[in-house]
This record gives structure tokens, C-alpha cells and sequence, in this order.
């Protein structure tokens, strides 16, 4: 950080990474041989969790120039105590990643007509533990430029990373400029040396080692909430989401609640590779070790899953009915009891942490992958209960079928990226809750929307031979028909 006090700088600033100090101290101190510096080898992090309450933040002049690289800590790192404050002080929601506190920070200290540079990871700008970090950055500073810079790989990190430019309080406030680079497969319009080179064109550019990268332009927009979540807009974009929009009938929200599958919080017990025994509470188990794109391969795993329905309302197994699994269960009872939340919860030492509903398990069942790199959907017809990395739907089965055209299209691919474009190295792309339940659909009285349904139950009945990809190319184009929409190559 660095603040001008009637003209002589002073230079404020954390680094554990020892010749990365020196080198700055050098720089800085030729740049500004009067500067007084105050550069510390050590953690930031450490100094705020020492007394978050003083140091930078409470400085006794506004900093005129931040340039900073907060720490990405997790809720689980810095503790439940810590984050309540963190969350309390600068009116976070939600999960708590200690940057975010820090954006809020550094957005009370920068002066009204400063400006600040700052390297955070993409997530926050999507997600919903991100929403109120948003809000304080869009109400507390003037937005000037963000940048994605997505998979181009420029820092190790296992984040991807964005910059934020923006300037005080005091500054006019105007459209925040918005550029994202991803990698692509498609042939390249314009070369460039180096990521950052390309950033200054559009399209798709080739760089000197082979990767391509598709660089989009345009502004910051927020939906005009702002908890909303940050996207890419531009007049093309808008105009295509506005085709899609006239032809929706509705989401994948109408069918139902996308849930995530089962929590064990003691897998080895439940859901080992192998058993031994034939108990008598294995049930067939869904992971995404069998994902494949509208119908799975069979299930090779079980799950001892001691819950049922009863009335509508779910409840543990008595065990004495089930002697084979019980007896199993004891062995592992000191394991299990060593769940000490379940326990608290008032729950059996026995049950599973989240069971879900054991009545939807025999119904037909939309599932899905949370990472892949092409949208991987597909239909359970099989009544097997979903494992925790997978999500799933259940609903009028009619309107699944139609959901499953629609999720494994390419069509899918372009409206995520046009909607959220969260994606992650390699192209892969998170089908998690948020997004997925935005998923438009095609009005399924229309003759498109039963012809996509009766297309995706056709190849699932012949998916039992193999996959067909002609059958899914022809599934494909119908529903960018059935949105009103040129097939775009993804």
C-alpha cells in the first residue's frame, strides 16, 4: 500500500517470500529514492489475525495506490471464531474466505480519488459466498476494469485468478470494463507473445506455445443487484440471451430441488470398495465413477444405508431387523460414534450424516457430474441412491427427459459461459445447484420439446449397445431449434 502525505511517500507492505523483498525494496527505493518504506518479511495474514482491529487498516491517512495480493483462507483454516468476526466487522455472509474481508478493508482505506490493483480468485465473483463481498466492492469503490484471467495459468496457484482495478469513493462512477481469456480449441484469428499481450485483442488468439485463447470484451454486469453475480456483457451477448429468454418456457427449477447426493462422514464404512458379507441393507450406489452421458454404466458399488420412509417421513432402520447389518455396524460402532455431531444432532450413532429422502430413491432420477469438461447428464431408471459427488433431480419424468436434452447440448455449454462462464482449468466447467437450476427450458407441450424427450428416451433404450453420437449430434441440434438458435460450434 502506499499513501502521499503532503508529497514525500511512504511505502507500506508484507512479504514472506524473502528475495521477493529485497527485489521490491530495491525497485521501490530506485523509483523513489525519498520514500520511506515500511516493508516487513512476513505474513499479512499473520499481522491481521494478530489485531485485525489496527495496523494497515486503521491507517491515519487514506492510501493513494493498493496494490495487493490477498490470502485465499478458507473458514475451515482460519476458524469458526475468526470468521464471525471477520463476517460481523465488514457485514459478510455466508462462508467466510478471508479475502474477502480484505477487498472490504482495503476499500475503507483507499483515499476518495485513489486507485487499487488487486489479484484475487475468480470464484468470488460467481458464487453465492461471494454475493456480499460484491455488494461491499460495488458499493464501497468505483469498478474500472476486471479482468478473468481464467486458465492462462500466469501464477502458481490452484485458483484462477481475476484483477480488479478501481478507483475511490470519490471517483465518477461508470460501466466497469470486463475482459476474460479462456483457453479454446477453435482455430485462431490473431496471434500474440503472451497472455497479457492477448488480452488486448478479441477473439481467439494463438499464442507461441500452441495454446489458443478466446478473449471476450465487453462490460461488468450485475443484473443490477448488487449481490448479483458478476458476468461478461456485450451487445451480441445480450441479444442472444434475449432469444433464449423469448423461447423459454421455464428452468430446471420448475421440475424440482437439484440436491446433492449422500454424506457419509465415514466412507470406509459405509460405502468400502468391496464388501465382504451380503448385508441385508446394501443398496446399488451411484458415483461419478459410472457418469456417462445419458445413461450410466451399472452401478459397481453399494452403500449400507440404514434409513427409511415411513409415512412420508424418514427415520433410521430399526437394527434388530436387520441382523447381518447390524452386527456389521458394531464392529465400526467406536468409528461411528466418533461422529460426535450426529450424535448432538440426536440422531442415531448409526445413520448416515445426509440420507436425503429415502422415498425419491426408487424414482426416476436426472444426475449429473460437478466437474466435467462437456456436460455430463444422464437419466436413473434404476432406483440407486446417488453418492455425494454427484447432484440429481427428480420430478414429472416427462420434463426430465426433456432436461436431459437439454443439459448434454452443446447449446448448454454457450448459454453457461454466456450466463456465468465459471470454468476451471482444461476447460472444465462446475454444474453445481446455482447454475444448473437456471437451465432454461423449451415449452414442453410445444412439438420441439416432446420430440427432444422422446429422442433422449430412444437413445437411452439403445444406449444398452453402446453410445451413438449421431443419435446425440440430431439431440443436439433440436434444441438449439427449440431456442430459437443457429448450432453454434462449442
Amino acid at each position: 500500500m502506499l499513501a502521499l502525505i503532503d508529497g514525500p511517500v511512504e511505502v507500506f507492505g508484507f512479504e514472506t517470500d524473502p528475495e521477493a523483498l529485497r527485489e521490491a525494496r530495491q525497485r521501490i527505493a530506485t523509483a523513489f529514492p525519498e520514500a520511506s518504506l515500511d516493508l516487513r518479511h512476513g505474513s499479512f495474514l499473520d499481522h491481521v489475525l494478530d489485531d485485525f482491529a489496527g495496523g494497515l487498516f486503521e491507517a491515519r491517512e487514506p492510501y493513494d495506490l493498493i496494490v495487493a495480493n490477498p490470502p485465499y483462507v478458507r473458514t475451515q483454516i482460519i476458524g469458526a471464531d475468526r470468521a464471525r468476526q471477520l463476517a460481523q466487522q465488514f457485514g459478510l455472509a455466508g462462508r467466510v474466505d478471508l479475502y474477502h474481508a480484505f477487498l472490504l478493508g482495503m476499500a475503507r482505506v483507499l483515499a476518495p480519488d485513489g486507485t487499487a490493483g488487486i489479484i484475487v480468485s475468480n470464484r468470488f465473483m460467481t458464487t453465492k459466498g461471494g454475493a456480499s463481498a460484491r455488494a461491499g466492492l460495488v458499493e464501497g469503490l468505483r469498478l474500472r476494469e476486471v479482468y478473468d484471467l481464467g486458465d492462462t495459468k500466469l501464477f502458481d496457484a490452484a485458483v484462477l485468478p481475476a484483477v480488479l482495478v478501481a478507483r475511490g469513493i470519490g471517483a465518477e462512477a461508470t460501466a466497469p470494463a470486463f475482459v476474460s481469456i479462456y483457453e479454446t480449441r477453435a482455430e485462431p484469428s490473431a496471434t500474440a507473445p503472451d497472455p497479457l499481450a492477448a488480452l488486448g485483442q478479441q477473439g481467439d488468439v494463438a499464442l507461441p506455445d500452441g495454446r489458443t485463447f478466446r478473449v471476450l470484451r465487453g462490460t461488468l454486469d450485475n443484473g443490477g443487484d448488487p449481490t448479483g453475480v458478476w458476468r461478461l456483457a456485450s451487445a451480441d451477448v445480450e441479444a442472444w440471451l434475449a432469444t433464449v429468454e423469448r423461447h423459454a418456457w421455464g428452468t430446471f427449477r420448475d421440475i424440482g430441488k437439484i440436491r446433492v447426493g449422500i454424506k457419509t462422514c465415514a466412507d470406509k464404512v459405509f460405502l468400502p470398495k468391496e464388501w465382504d458379507d451380503d448385508l441385508e441393507l446394501l443398496r446399488p450406489l451411484t458415483t461419478h465413477h459410472t457418469a456417462r452421458r445419458f445413461r450410466p454404466e451399472p452401478p459397481e458399488r453399494k452403500v449400507l444405508y440404514p434409513h427409511e420412509a415411513v409415512e412420508g417421513r424418514k427415520r433410521a432402520v430399526d437394527l434388530d431387523a436387520f441382523p447381518r447389518s447390524r452386527a456389521y455396524l458394531e464392529q465400526h460402532r467406536e468409528t461411528l460414534e466418533g461422529r460426535s455431531y450426529v450424535i448432538e444432532a440426536g440422531r442415531k450413532w448409526y445413520e448416515i450424516w445426509v440420507p436425503q429422502n429415502p422415498d425419491d430413491w426408487p424414482a426416476p432420477k436426472l444426475v449429473f457430474r460437478d466437474i466435467s469438461e462437456e456436460p455430463t447428464f444422464w437419466m436413473d431408471l434404476e432406483g440407486t441412491i446417488v453418492n455425494g459427488d454427484c447432484y440429481w433431480l427428480t420430478g414429472d419424468e416427462e420434463l426430465l427427459w426433456l432436461a436431459l436434452g437439454v443439459a448434454n447440448s452443446t447449446f448448454a455449454e454457450r448459454f453457461y459461459d454466456r450466463r456465468w462462464n465459471n470454468k476451471l482449468y482444461a476447460g472444465r466447467r462446475r454444474y453445481i445447484t446455482q447454475y444448473v437450476e437456471q437451465f432454461p427450458l423449451p415449452d414442453p407441450d410445444s412439438r420441439a420439446a416432446r420430440e427432444i424427450a422422446s429422442a433422449c428416451r430412444d437413445l437411452y433404450a439403445r444406449m444398452d449397445r453402446g453410445t451413438d453420437r449421431a443419435a446425440e449430434r440430431r439431440i443436439d441440434e433440436m434444441v438449439w431449434a427449440a431456442f430459437g438458435l443457429p448450432v453454434e460450434e462449442v
